[in-house]
């Protein structure tokens, strides 16, 4: 379908209604080892969009000192990679749905690697701003495509566990990025970005092999983003824009200043502030599959009691004395309720048609446009009543992040 009018008559007419099915009925005609081979492929994507998304901040400092960057400078690289991805996620979201997400999948792999190659190649400011942009383009697809794919491939009994498989493969990027970094010694850093780059620019083609066509694409509108918008669910669609964006805004008022605040509030070395960034990251990894699990048995909506964890683990972190071991076990703590939100990935695909499965799964990082603003506000309220304040702004976040996720549809046993 071609036509620039956006259908209203295949969504859901009320957000507290059951969603329509998740999954079309062809799509289990493929064998489990199809399926299963497909899948796989689809980590190998993960992890090398994980180790090209992680450069802007494991290569940092090296791009500040080859590019003579102020501090300011080199953190508004992340900016400029993020603001691409939020663009690419609704662009590439919504040309999945219409001519393929396995087409999708292919573009932003040769895209990703290439772009990530063209840092090589960065000699400014500009052209590290503009490379970043258009890294970030490709990057911002690769979300809502591969959820798209493997929700069409899978149950929905079993898609939180995918979502936290693909979670760890993301967060196994960074730890082998951050190793191979370790083991570079005296070559250049701009060696990772080729051996992030060709991988996938290699393998990309593969995809037409292993990873099995889409069957809904045809029913989509030009624009299946405004879909999203229909009479029957603009509320949700809002609400669940509202929702990722305040995740990510809490995540910054927090995460983005812990280091600060425990360099030069707690007065803490550098060797226990990699203990204690190290135990939030295990907690993040380990809580990945707790919570998959767990939202496949008892429902989405169920995740939302991550967050609360993560704003009581927050609350208590910024409080309690300089004790090293509890610092630690409240730290793992946050790290595993903020890895509740890895089943948003099936959630989003599964409240909408199943035609606009990438379309749907892409309002995860329109959240980032709120998260730009969290550094400026956090910031304001740091000067004015000190960084400690600031921090605890994302307990009230994360509590108002799960009411509105408690107060949307369950989809769990409706696909």
């Amino acid at each position: 379908m071609t036509g620039a009018v956006a259908r209203t008559d295949t969504v859901a007419p009320h957000p507290t209604e059951p969603p329509p099915a998740a999954t079309p009925p062809a799509a289990f005609e493929h064998t489990l080892a199809r399926r299963v081979t497909a899948f796989a492929f689809l980590l190998v994507a993960e992890f090398f969009y994980g180790w090209a998304w992680n450069t802007v901040d494991v290569l940092r400092p090296f791009l500040r000192d080859s590019l003579g960057l102020s501090l300011t400078q080199a953190g508004s690289a992340y900016s400029a990679q993020g603001a691409g991805a939020l663009i690419g996620a609704i662009a590439f979201g919504q040309l999945a749905d219409r001519l393929g997400r396995r087409n999708m999948l292919v573009a932003i792999m040769i895209g990703y690697g290439t772009m990530l190659i063209a840092g090589a190649a960065v000699a400014s400011y500009p052209q590290l701003l503009l490379q970043r942009f258009a890294l970030g383009l490709f990057l911002g697809g690769s979300f809502p495509v591969i959820v798209g794919i493997y929700v069409g491939l899978f149950a929905p009994t079993v898609r939180g566990r995918l979502a936290s498989a693909i979670n760890l493969t993301f967060s196994g990027a960074i730890v082998v990025l951050g190793l191979a970094l370790g083991g570079l010694g005296d070559r250049d850093w701009r060696v990772l970005l080729w051996l992030g780059g060709v991988p996938p620019i290699l393998l990309a083609a593969l995809a037409y092999v292993v990873v099995p066509a889409g069957g809904t694409i045809g029913q989509a509108s030009r624009f299946p983003v405004r879909e999203l918008f229909a009479p029957g669910v603009r509320r949700r669609t809002l609400l669940l824009a509202a929702l990722t964006g305040l995740n990510f805004f809490a995540y910054q008022a927090f995460s983005g200043w812990l280091t600060i605040y425990l360099k030069d509030v707690r007065a803490l070395t550098p060797e226990v502030i990699g203990r204690l960034v190290a135990a939030q990251f295990a907690g993040n990894m380990i809580g990945g599959f707790a919570w998959g699990w767990a939202c496949d048995r008892l429902g989405r909506r169920f995740g939302a009691l991550g967050f609360g964890l993560a704003a009581t683990a927050i609350a208590v972190y910024l409080t309690i004395p300089s004790l090293v071991p509890a610092l630690v076990v409240v730290g793992f703590a946050y790290g595993f309720g903020l890895s509740s939100s890895v089943v948003w990935g099936p959630w989003l695909a599964e409240l909408y048609p199943p035609h606009l499965k990438s379309t749907a799964a892409s309002i995860f990082n329109w959240g980032r446009l709120i998260s730009f603003f969290s550094p400026l506000v956090t910031g304001a309220l740091a000067s004015a009543f000190g960084l400690q304040a600031a921090m605890l702004a994302a307990c009230v976040t994360f509590v108002v992040a799960a009411l509105i996720w408690r107060s949307l549809p369950e989809t769990l046993g409706r696909g």
